[in-house]
C-alpha cells in the first residue's frame, strides 16, 4: 500500500507505534521499523544519556535493513532543550512531538534534516501545526490511553474534522488496533494510522508483564479519563484511580491531585507492574485484545485483516448493485 504516510517516512505499511512512556523501547521500535513500519522510542520516560543508548541499539538493529524509525518527544518534557539538542547530535531521522507548541522547536528540527510529525486532539490545532511547518498531523481520539485533549473529541468525529482543517499527511490514533480498524480512520480520510494500546501490549513492549497481562482481560468500561484539573489521563480503574475518582468528586484541586500523583506513578504501574498502586495507562481497545503476540505477528495480522476489510466492503459493493 502506498499513501502519503508511507511516502514521506519511507516505509512499506502506514503503521506507525506510538512512542508511549515505560512501553517504547529500543526493542519495540526497531521490531515495528523491521516489519515495515514505523517504530518511535518513547522519549517522555527515558533521560537523555538513556535516549541516546537507545537510539544507538534501535539503529544498529535496524543497521542490515536500513529501515527508519523516531523519536516521539513531549514537549512538556523538563529537559527539552537537551532532548532537541541530542536529537540533532544523533541525526534522528523522524521526530513526532506532543503535548505543547510544535512552533517552539519545529523549525530548529526541520533545519536540521528531520521529518516532523505533530500529535493534536483537534482540528484548530492541526491548523497551528501545519501553521507552524510540521510534516505531518496525527489525530489522536480521547479513546486512547494515557495523556489525552481536553476536547474529548472521538476518533470517529475527529479524523473526517482534521481531514477538512488541512491536507497534510493524516495518521488516525486512539481506538485502532486491527485491520478493520485501519480501513474506518482510512476511509474517513486518514493516510495511515498510529496505534498505542495495540504495541503496548506486543511482546517487545518493556512494559511489565504483569501489567500486559492484565490488560488483555479487562472488559468495556475497564478504563476512564481522570486527573482532568491536570491533564486527562486514560487509566485502568485500580485502587489508585479510585481514590482519584473520590478526591475529584469531592472536588479536590489540581494540586491535591498533584500530590495524590506523586513522582513516577506511571513507571511504578507500567513498568514496575504494581497494578494496585500504580498508573495503569491503557486505551478503550484493551478490551479487544486478548493476548501478548509479537509485533511481527501483530503487523502480519494488521495486514491481512485491511485487505479482509477491504474485500469485505467491495463484495458488499458487488452484491448490492453499487460497483
Amino acid at each position: 500500500m502506498k499513501t502519503t504516510v508511507t511516502e514521506l517516512f519511507k516505509i512499506e505499511h502506514p503503521i506507525v507505534s506510538g512512542g508511549m512512556v515505560w512501553c517504547s523501547g529500543w526493542r519495540l521500535a526497531s521490531a515495528v521499523s523491521a516489519s515495515g513500519g514505523l517504530g518511535l522510542l518513547g522519549a517522555g520516560s527515558m533521560h537523555p544519556e538513556t535516549l541516546a543508548e537507545h537510539i544507538a541499539k534501535t539503529r544498529a538493529a535496524l543497521a542490515d535493513s536500513g529501515r527508519p524509525f523516531g523519536v516521539n518527544v513531549p514537549l512538556f518534557y523538563p529537559e527539552i532543550e537537551r532532548v532537541i539538542q541530542l536529537l540533532i547530535d544523533e541525526r534522528v531521522p523522524i521526530v513526532f512531538t506532543s503535548g505543547g507548541n510544535p512552533a517552539l522547536y519545529t523549525g530548529r528540527l526541520k533545519e536540521a534534516g528531520i521529518t516532523v510529525a505533530h500529535v493534536v486532539a483537534s482540528a484548530r490545532f492541526a491548523q497551528k501545526a501545519e501553521a507552524a511547518g510540521v510534516d505531518a498531523i496525527v489525530a489522536e481520539g480521547f479513546e486512547a490511553g494515557g495523556h489525552n485533549g481536553r476536547e474529548e473529541i472521538t476518533t470517529m468525529a475527529l479524523i473526517p474534522q482534521v481531514r477538512a482543517a488541512t491536507g497534510l499527511p493524516l495518521l488516525a490514533a486512539g481506538g485502532i488496533a486491527t485491520g478493520a480498524g485501519m480501513l474506518a480512520v482510512m476511509a474517513l480520510g486518514a493516510d495511515g494510522v498510529q496505534l498505542g494500546t495495540r504495541f503496548a501490549l506486543a511482546a517487545e513492549s518493556s512494559a511489565h508483564e504483569a501489567f500486559k497481562q492484565l490488560c488483555v482481560t479487562i472488559g468495556e468500561g475497564d478504563t476512564m479519563l481522570a486527573l482532568k484539573k491536570l491533564s486527562p489521563v486514560r487509566m485502568i480503574k485500580n485502587e489508585f484511580y479510585r481514590r482519584v475518582a473520590e478526591a475529584e468528586a469531592r472536588g479536590a484541586s489540581a494540586e491535591e491531585l498533584r500530590e495524590l500523583l506523586g513522582a513516577k506513578r506511571s513507571k511504578r504501574g507500567i513498568f514496575e507492574g504494581d497494578l494496585t498502586e500504580g498508573e495503569l495507562e491503557i486505551g478503550q481497545i484493551a478490551s479487544l485484545i486478548r493476548e501478548v503476540e509479537p509485533v511481527a505477528e501483530i503487523m502480519r495480522r494488521l495486514v491481512t485483516e485491511f485487505d479482509a476489510a477491504a474485500e469485505r466492503v467491495s463484495r458488499w459493493k458487488t452484491d448490492t448493485g453499487k460497483a
